[in-house]
């Protein structure tokens, strides 16, 4: 089998890259003649599709990717196969999508949101995103790399430290796990929860609001915010670091990070919807809090990154739930649950990482794939 990989590449830090860049680094530990573009680079994606002549070309993005990911290779011949995560809504290229004969996706969840908004689920396969179990490992808070990182952020050897990592930390549940924090405050250990964000304008505008959240709740002393570039080999030390890793997000196709969190031995605080339901067993590798709230819209605008016009309008007959809010009450007993009991943190640090090895460990994920291509397509 040949298979060319669109992504990111070389890859940035990013989730898709990093989705991208395991799948490629798997396939090529099996033994499969891989190699991987840009997913936007026009120019050397026909120079593969000429030398290389691929059973396949493997997509990374979202459906707004579709004419990087499908058509280009389309209109050299080449088979498609994307690899798609969703946003909350399918707004374009049905019919592109319904004539693949094969659609991966990160998660159930994400396969229902597909089939929900017009996509054909007969050709939709499960596939889930690798984790390098190598190097998210769990490791000694003694280990001077790690005690370095919490010492940066102004971590106390004594304080449990609460983790929440993302391109802003709202869209991961961080206003939900503050308020948890500020109900526990007075009767918790004492903590410090650091929030690691991306630099961009988006993100600064809502660090603000967040901040703003904290000190309203009283608890502004022990909120971190952090945002900084970082590579992907910095972040297995922030993850051990943390005591917990807590995100409840609100959107979440497959939780990618809350994976290496359990790799690392970290338990995790999440929520019982989305992606997470794949990932995550409530109880054993982490605690999912309930859903609180759904969010409800009627219309949405979209445009070029659609494939339509600027400013083109969607009305929604139902309106659709784009995003979810876990419950606070839920968080704050899970919290208290964890903070209080190092047994309790430690054991479910061990099963998440056993069950990371044993199901999303890139090599594990690769062979998912083949499997796939083969069963699905009659490609080995």
């Amino acid at each position: 089998m040949k298979v060319l990989v669109l992504y990111d590449y070389p890859p940035s830090p990013g989730g898709l890259a990093t989705q991208g860049d395991l799948l490629f680094k798997g396939l090529k530990h099996l033994g499969v003649d891989v190699h991987a573009c840009h997913f936007e680079s026009a120019q050397e994606k026909e120079w593969y599709y000429r030398w290389l002549e691929p059973d396949v070309v493997v997509g990374i993005g979202y459906w707004g990717h579709t004419p990087h990911l499908v058509l280009h290779p389309q209109r050299s011949g080449r088979l498609p196969v994307p690899w798609l995560v969703a946003d909350g809504y399918i707004a374009n290229y049905h019919e592109v999508l319904n004539a693949l004969p094969l659609i991966l996706v990160t998660s159930q969840w994400v396969k229902e949101i597909y089939i929900r908004d017009g996509i054909d689920g007969e050709n939709i396969e499960v596939l889930p995103v690798g984790c390098d179990t190598d190097g998210f490992i769990p490791r000694d808070r003694s280990d001077v790399k790690v005690a370095s990182v919490r010492e940066a952020l102004g971590v106390a050897a004594d304080q449990i430290m609460i983790l929440t990592v993302g391109g802003d930390a709202t869209s991961k549940g961080a206003q939900e796990v503050m308020q948890a924090l500020a109900i526990n405050d007075t009767k918790a250990p004492d903590w410090k929860y650091i929030c690691k964000v991306w630099p961009q304008p988006r993100t600064m505008q809502q660090n603000m609001i967040d901040l703003q959240l904290a000190a309203q709740l009283g608890i502004e002393q022990n909120v971190v915010y952090t945002t900084n570039v970082i590579s992907r080999n910095f972040m297995p030390y922030l993850l051990a670091a943390c005591d917990i890793y807590a995100a409840p997000s609100r959107l979440e196709g497959f939780g990618m990070i809350q994976i290496e969190a359990n790799a690392c031995g970290k338990p995790v605080i999440g929520i019982r919807a989305m992606g997470l339901l794949d990932t995550m067993i409530h109880g054993e590798t982490g605690f999912l809090a309930g859903v609180g709230q759904e969010i409800h819209v009627g219309e949405a605008m979209v445009g070029r990154e659609s494939g339509y016009q600027d400013g083109h309008r969607i009305v929604f007959d139902p309106p659709r739930t784009v995003d979810y809010r876990a419950s606070v009450h839920d968080i704050a007993n899970y919290l208290m649950d964890l903070m209080t009991d190092p047994s309790l943190r430690a054991r479910l640090g061990k099963a998440g990482r056993k069950r990371v090895v044993e199901h999303f460990d890139y090599r594990v994920v690769a062979k998912k794939f083949v499997e796939i291509i083969h069963r699905k397509l009659g490609i080995d």
